[in-house]
């Protein structure tokens, strides 16, 4: 597997001839860098105004390995090959170097540039991408990735500090400032131009330590704003994200830019990629795989607009126990819940599941912004809540079983979507029936959220080491024996006149998360596509649709036919797709022929996962028009699958696709006001991007990703 590590932007705040003059200062020797054993010149070249030179070296290292790594190889230092293209008009370095030694076995490539800050060019910019591909040697891959890797990530500050010493070194001698390159400037020289020729340059020679073993030395970051095209800068992360290792920055970056090339409009905030990170221990491929089951189920269910569209039952308001109280000693916002005080029976049987679970998730939505918040008022990165419940008053009757059924559903909502968000939970006064209670809830909690827990029965919270430790004195609520006052409701019984049906539920007008969506899913198979169809009367009307790819990767086509597609009545999704079966459905009869029974109107569309794709298509003829996803391959024709696959290819086949879907036909003249129904103009979790249709044409379709 290819190891490879992105930056992010460090910002040097001095001009790029500073900068420069500081970095060639660390040669020929550096005492920073004892492992540079010296380079020999094999290609130099300097341009005849002298604003481009150009140098490539064959660069000498002592192997920094273990004793035995060393024998086995047979070699004490190795050889890299680096070139540098210092442009003072551009006033850019570009570095590129690579192995030399072990080549055959040993892949190390690492590209490194200073430029001018874009915002202000008085400050220089420093970025790098690098990657280790590791072959084979001699039967120890594993252990020589493990070490290349924890030595480049223990040395990758190390080259800040370098040009941050030579920096202050110049400024000591009173250098601030070095005249920039000028066309018709005979007496310009380049900085220090009396060092010796071999730093001239540029050159990384400090990077290339782990060249045999791992990669080069980074150096990233900066101030940074959150922006959607801005990229990262460390002191950024820094500041609004906490301290993350240079694995972690890659990891966050790579994610980020992913995003951003896969999902058209406004990307989700950094501190919620990194929770997603986090909840995976920055493994990329398996964070990146919950954040979009989690950026599709925002969309699907508008969590995105909760906050203000979201408005609890009175009932939720007066008995619901919860709410939020200042902050812990941490900074983190507290949420207080005497759950031992809440009717969760009543509360079912009053409102529903669908209520309480929305007003879990505006809790969450809430928690996030306080958060957001607090970054800001206390200058250091807040990225998690303190939740207090206290269990006073729990008994039996908590254990009701459709309330532990919703509540281990709530739960599971909950861990899917806002993982890391927790960062302690105090419980307190927890009864001799908690032990039960925890017997059913615990195993569906993530390890990392259980260890978050801290639970105190009887009165053993109050005093040292109870949660005093966590909250101050002065905001711990009176009935904890605290003197501050707390508005939270007391909850307490609801009265059975206020129990209602589920077709009197308060709810009935928002699209309910657990049972009624506008959007469908499926499954897709190897030889078994999904079809759907609609039948088109009036020309000109326009087919839209939008769908995310959540695992695999499909071909996705649009077909017209004269005839009726196979069980058209019985599986069609004419007008009213929610009427269509989210299992399988495959329309198109076994013995047509395409290009004679029924032709392509959109050319086929391969779908990479986690991409979302929004379009449209304007008719030109009446008939019915057959969308279909079907299973990529590289190998796959243009031959449609029949039924009479799907047994086959089912046997011994674990791989599927899945795709999560809407679609609509309107007339014309509907066609653009009705797009605000697929767009999100304002919440991250829009995946796609808008549809500027044109219906001047009588047939075109727009597909975003």
């Amino acid at each position: 597997m290819v190891q490879k590590y992105h930056s992010p932007v460090r910002v040097y705040k001095y001009p790029f001839e500073l900068v420069m003059a500081a970095y060639q200062k660390r040669f020929p020797t550096c005492p920073l860098i004892p492992v540079f054993l010296g380079s020999d010149i094999i290609y130099e070249h300097r341009s005849e105004d002298r604003s481009l030179h150009v140098v490539e070296r064959s660069c000498k290292l002592n192997v920094d390995a273990p004793r035995l790594l060393k024998k086995i190889a047979g070699v004490d230092f190795v050889y890299f090959i680096q070139k540098n293209t210092l442009n003072w008009k551009d006033r850019t370095l570009q570095i590129e170097a690579r192995n030399e030694t072990f080549s055959t076995r040993v892949l190390v490539n690492e590209t490194c540039s200073y430029s001018v800050h874009p915002d202000n060019e008085d400050w220089t910019c420093f970025e790098q991408t690098a990657s280790l591909d590791i072959k084979s040697f001699f039967g120890f891959e594993n252990s020589v990735e493990k070490i290349a890797m924890k030595q480049y990530t223990a040395n990758i500050k190390r080259g800040k500090e370098v040009i941050e010493f030579y920096l202050n070194e110049l400024i000591s001698q009173g250098i601030t400032h070095i005249p920039k390159w000028t066309p018709d400037g005979s007496d310009w020289h380049p900085p220090i131009s009396g060092a010796p020729p071999c730093p001239a340059d540029g050159s990384r020679t400090d990077q290339q330590e782990l060249c045999m073993l791992g990669l080069g030395r980074g150096e990233a970051g900066g101030n940074g704003t959150e922006t959607d095209g801005i990229k990262l800068e460390a002191e950024y992360i820094e500041r609004y994200l906490g301290q993350l290792t240079p694995m972690q920055e890659s990891a966050l970056i790579h994610l980020r830019q992913w995003l951003k090339e896969t999902h058209k409009g406004k990307i989700p905030k950094d501190a919620h990629i990194l929770r997603f990170l986090r909840a995976r221990d920055f493994n990329m491929e398996k964070a990146r795989e919950m954040l979009c089951l989690s950026l599709s189920w925002r969309k699907q269910y508008q969590v995105d607009y909760i906050l203000q569209t979201w408005h609890p039952p009175s009932i939720l308001e007066e008995y619901y126990a919860g709410g939020w109280h200042y902050h812990d000693k941490d900074g983190r916002p507290l949420y207080i819940l005497r759950l031992g005080q809440v009717d969760t029976k009543g509360l079912l049987k009053a409102v529903g599941e669908e209520a309480i679970l929305r007003h879990v998730l505006a809790i969450s939505e809430e928690g996030q912004r306080r958060c957001e918040e607090n970054t800001k008022q206390f200058g250091t990165p807040i990225r998690s809540w303190t939740c207090l419940v206290d269990l006073e008053g729990l008994n039996m009757r908590h254990l009701w079983r459709p309330g532990v059924k919703a509540l281990l559903r709530i739960i599971e909502v909950v861990e899917a979507n806002y993982p890391e968000t927790l960062g302690r939970l105090l419980i307190v006064r927890a009864p001799r029936v908690f032990p039960v209670l925890w017997t059913l809830i615990s195993p569906f909690i993530n390890e990392n959220s259980r260890k978050k827990f801290l639970i105190y029965s009887g009165n053993n919270y109050q005093g040292l080491g109870g949660i005093s430790d966590y909250v101050d004195k002065e905001i711990i609520p009176d009935f904890l024996g605290g003197e501050c006052m707390c508005n939270i409701p007391e909850g307490g019984l609801v009265p059975k006149s206020l129990y209602q049906s589920d077709d009197d539920n308060e709810t009935s007008d928002h699209i309910r998360l657990w049972t009624e969506t506008i959007y469908h899913s499926t499954c897709i198979y190897k030889g078994a596509p999904h079809e759907i169809s609609a039948e088109i009367l009036e020309v000109e009307s326009v087919i839209t649709w939008d769908f995310d790819v959540l695992r695999g990767d499909v071909v996705f086509s649009l077909f017209h036919s004269k005839r009726a597609p196979l069980s058209h009545q019985k599986d069609s999704c004419s007008v009213t797709p929610a009427t269509c079966s989210s299992n399988n459905v495959q329309l198109i009869d076994k013995n047509w022929s395409l290009g004679v029974d029924y032709s392509w109107v959109e050319a086929p569309l391969v779908c990479r996962e986690g991409e979302s794709i929004q379009g449209s298509h304007v008719t030109r003829w009446p008939g019915f028009y057959i969308l279909q996803w079907k299973m990529h391959s590289s190998s796959s024709g243009t031959s449609i699958a029949r039924v009479d696959d799907v047994l086959a290819s089912l046997q011994g086949c674990s791989n599927k696709c899945k795709v999560m879907y809407y679609f609509e036909v309107l007339a014309s003249e509907d066609f653009r006001g009705s797009m605000s129904s697929l767009e999100s103009c304002s919440g991250f979790s829009q995946l796609s991007g808008v549809t500027n249709s044109s219906n001047k044409s009588h047939s075109g379709s727009m597909i975003s990703r």
